[in-house]
């Protein structure tokens, strides 16, 4: 069902009709259609319109941010935040995306010609296959590069939120983008390889579940297609004697519980040196136990409901696994009772290799909390996972930081902070945690052909 849900009482406000086979097809003629001129358009034409896209955003950041909060739950203060970011991300690759795809040239004489350079250009129709969690910033962190790189975008958004989805599409139509250029498609996931296989469609991304993934790799390699994949992460966040603990905690609590822990790059699995574990376990657990659960357009609440029913069982099954296993509970643990999809920040310890949460990424505001003897046990720890998205490493020793950028696997190491995605840098995994980058100028040329240029 393609539906808004609201995830703070179970209510459905609205229902809406899949595209049929026909409006699939129409939307995939425009997209081929139009990605022909497209493609010829300036950067400062395009750039111009991206700047409009933003201005609009920034305006209607109040009604979005609800718009966003009814559908998954979020807090207010965190959706408006997200807008803000899309805003932002547009302006970036509209003052950016020209200096980034100029044509790179290399010393002619070594090559017998007189001019040889590298060109960017776009591939045409890409296919986004995006995740609910964040309903504008993981579409916009796609849609932004490729549309200024002179590529078109089908967009196949997650069915909990379908006011999203249709509102991106619809806001890129009014900053001054051809009609064509964005479109959503609202389809269900069994939809998404016939699209995907139509030869009108050059490339793929998707940000979601490792098997969603695997299915969307499969079919793109069985097509020749392109790919970024980004799915999912059990971060790591380690702490060690020289850190500052009270920072150190404050942050943690944020890296676990922002978006109601329903975030990729969420801190999952906190790993502390012995000599400090006490203390920041201490202060761990009274600063998630003091966290507000409840109606996330309340200015008080810290957490808002997970956004889907299953999401919250997804949850308890596997703090019900680690308990089961040997694990011991710190705090919350327990659904809240009444509508809505609930549940308490939650800190679990003792979780043993035996447990699925010891290596599964946990979606929701649930952390677990590990004992490290030295630092090699905590690096050991940190990379128990098939999973490489980010990493979180406290310390102020430069030898111990050396240690962390060299042997944490992952595709980002955020030293003495947590991890955030910034348009400036690239974005990605390693391991199953996906392919490809997303953002700054890695995440521009993803879908782009690098054309040798070789003039004799």
């Amino acid at each position: 069902m393609i539906a808004t849900i609201n995830p703070a009482t179970g209510e459905t406000v609205q229902t809406f009709d899949p595209a049929t086979a026909e409006e699939i097809e129409s939307a995939i003629a425009l997209a081929a259609a139009r990605a022909k001129t497209y493609r010829t358009t300036t950067f400062a034409q395009r750039a111009e319109w991206m700047r409009a896209v933003a201005d609009l955003l920034e305006a209607e950041a109040d009604d979005v941010a609800a718009m966003m909060t009814l559908e998954m739950g979020k807090t207010l203060s965190a959706a408006k935040g997200e807008a803000l970011k899309c805003a932002k991300g547009f302006r970036f690759y509209a003052e950016h995306a020209e200096a980034m795809l100029a044509d790179e040239a290399t010393d002619p004489a070594a090559v017998d010609a007189s001019a040889a350079y590298a060109r960017y250009q776009p591939l045409g129709v890409v296919l986004a296959v995006m995740p609910w969690n964040f309903p504008l910033w993981q579409a916009v962190r796609f849609a932004a590069p490729a549309l200024m790189a002179g590529n078109v975008g089908l967009l196949k958004h997650a069915s909990n939120v379908p006011q999203s989805a249709l509102y991106l599409a619809d806001l890129i139509r009014r900053g001054g983008f051809p009609d064509g250029c964005f479109q959503t498609l609202l389809i269900p996931s069994g939809a998404v390889e016939s699209v995907l296989r139509d030869p009108r469609v050059a490339a793929a991304t998707l940000t979601g579940s490792e098997p969603a993934g695997r299915s969307v790799a499969a079919i793109a390699g069985d097509e020749v297609k392109h790919t970024v994949l980004e799915l999912g992460g059990s971060d790591p966040f380690v702490v060690m004697p020289s850190a500052d603990i009270d920072a150190a905690v404050k942050t943690a609590v944020t890296a676990r519980v922002q978006n109601n822990g329903q975030s990729c790059i969420a801190a999952k699995r906190f790993i502390v040196h012995t000599d400090v574990y006490d203390e920041f376990a201490t202060k761990f657990v009274d600063a998630m136990a003091a966290l507000t659960v409840g109606n996330p357009t309340d200015p008080s609440t810290d957490i808002g409901p997970l956004a889907t029913e299953q999401g919250r069982v997804d949850v308890e099954e596997l703090v019900a696994d680690a308990t089961a296993n040997g694990a011991q509970i710190l705090c919350g643990g327990t659904r809240l009772d009444g509508p809505g999809w609930y549940y308490p920040a939650t800190v679990v310890s003792e979780i043993t290799p035996s447990a699925k949460m010891y290596t599964e990424e946990v979606f929701g505001p649930v952390a677990g909390l590990y004992r490290a003897a030295d630092i090699d046990e905590a690096i050991e720890i940190a990379n128990a996972t098939s999973f490489g998205l980010g990493s979180n490493a406290w310390t102020t020793d430069d030898a111990e930081i050396d240690r962390f950028i060299a042997d944490l696997e992952a595709g980002g190491v955020f030293v003495n902070g947590m991890t955030v995605s910034y348009p400036e840098l690239p974005f990605g995994g390693v391991r199953r945690s996906g392919t490809g980058r997303e953002l700054s100028a890695h995440g521009i040329r993803e879908f782009c052909n690098i054309k040798t240029v070789w003039i004799g």
